[in-house]
């Protein structure tokens, strides 16, 4: 078993909850470190570039073509890299000091957004060259993703992770309420190039807060020597954790069919409720709302559980299949915030789970196999819900994508209620997982 402190799970035997020290454990409590509020400041600023150019990048390749499954070949050869490279991403981030990596990774995603600017202002761009940009860009998360996971754990130490985890999609999600926002109302006005090229200047920002960082204060992890089989190795470890391997397979199903929305939403808003750039930013700033306060609720939480987990991954794909069928604008857009809630616990309580369970010395290799199975798999999600949706429609995609998801969910729970020998128990609280050993003595006990 990992020497990890463990995420609390449905298989009670698997791991403990891991909490802030007493009298440390608030909604922001990571924010009290330095290293990590430079961290927290740079990333809002360029997360908050980052959604712009999603936002822009999606409504180009839609204006260029008029196709959803354009969008999708974008969103694939974004996550590609991801899923062809993403464990030797992993052996990287394990091998070199994390805060160097995190500066090259920075600048060239700010070169990247630069790039896909110039040629889009300059009036020469061509799908190929979002395609390109978009794969490129892949590319480089392939790297600054498990590095920027694990640096994490360097700035706060074990004791803050899983409120510091929370604390970055709270950040991501916060982002992801202005970028849209600011998205649509500068392609409305100006076009798509200034968002691109406001995107690539806001990578100042965390390279700045990088290099501004007090080193010694610190809590770095000897980086592995370079040997043969450390992506075996990596492998092997998680295989034998069921802690480890059942989050990262739901997330798998979940990122591959269920977090596709750049896909239905821009189908809705073309197809079924014949908006414009505008509404599009309205549909992702409120499922960025939702996401946000699931974030705030995870921080505040301070644990993460396995059963919330798949708690959260039943309700969430649930809504997207309802939501797939809603018969008004208003009604769809106001199902889009309980998504976000769901879909971020999801995130959140995975990853969070994932991290603590986890020896420092793997954990590089742990959180790429996480994020290569999480966005890695769009690559194939996304064109085939792309086809499904050009054929079908867009309700019929988005609901392929929930019932895939919900399925995934069911069987995993029923999964980790065998590994921890526990049985489904129906009460006035709700439908609960109960020790399967306890239940039955309660049974005996009610009998005599």
């Amino acid at each position: 078993m990992s020497t990890g402190t463990g995420a609390d799970s449905a298989p009670g035997h698997i791991s403990t909850p891991t909490t802030a020290p007493a009298g440390e454990n608030s909604m922001f409590s990571s924010l009290r470190i330095r290293n990590y509020r430079l961290f927290a400041t740079g990333q809002v600023v360029s997360n908050t570039g980052t959604w712009m150019q999603r936002i822009a990048q999606d409504w180009l390749v839609l204006s260029l073509t008029g196709s959803a499954s354009a969008v999708g070949i974008t969103i694939a050869l974004q996550f590609l890299p991801m899923l062809m490279f993403g464990l030797y991403g992993g052996v990287l981030a394990d091998r070199l000091p994390k805060r160097t990596l995190l500066l090259a990774t920075q600048s060239a995603m700010g070169l990247t957004g630069v790039a896909l600017a110039v040629l889009t202002l300059a009036g020469h761009v061509q799908v190929w060259h979002v395609y390109l940009a978009a794969f490129v860009l892949g590319l480089v998360t392939v790297v600054d993703n498990p590095a920027r996971q694990t640096f994490v754990s360097e700035m706060v130490g074990k004791d803050q992770v899983a409120n510091a985890v929370s604390l970055n999609s709270a950040n991501f999600q916060s982002a992801r309420l202005v970028g849209p926002a600011i998205a649509g109302v500068l392609i409305t006005a100006v076009g798509s190039g200034w968002a691109f090229l406001l995107n690539g200047l806001s990578f100042a920002a965390p390279i700045a807060g990088l290099l501004l960082m007090r080193t010694h204060e610190l809590h770095p992890v000897e980086p592995r020597p370079r040997a043969k089989g450390q992506l075996r190795e990596g492998l092997q470890y998680v295989a034998g954790r069921p802690e480890l391997i059942w989050p990262i397979v739901l997330v798998g199903f979940i990122g591959t069919f269920g977090f596709n929305f750049p896909i239905w939403l821009s189908a809705f808003v073309s197809d079924v409720f014949h908006g414009d750039a505008g509404t599009y930013g309205l549909f992702n700033t409120l499922i960025a709302a939702g996401s946000l306060a699931g974030a705030l609720l995870a921080a505040r939480r301070g644990h993460s559980r396995l059963r919330l987990l798949v708690a959260a991954a039943v309700l969430f794909s649930a809504l997207v299949l309802v939501t797939a069928f809603a018969p008004g604008f208003w009604l769809f857009a106001a199902l889009l915030v309980p998504i976000g809630i769901f879909g971020l616990t999801v995130n959140v309580t995975a990853n969070s789970s994932v991290q603590m369970a986890t020896d420092p010395e793997m954990r590089g290799r742990v959180m790429a196999l996480f994020m290569m199975v999480f966005t890695g798999g769009t690559p194939l999600g996304a064109p085939l819900l792309g086809w499904i949706t050009d054929t079908y429609g867009a309700r019929i995609g988005m609901a392929a994508g929930g019932v895939i998801s919900l399925a995934a969910s069911v069987a995993i729970a029923v999964v980790l209620a065998r590994v921890g020998n526990l049985r489904v128990q129906v009460s006035r609280r709700g439908v609960t997982f109960v020790p399967a050993a306890a239940s039955r003595r309660r049974d005996l006990v009610t009998v005599a």
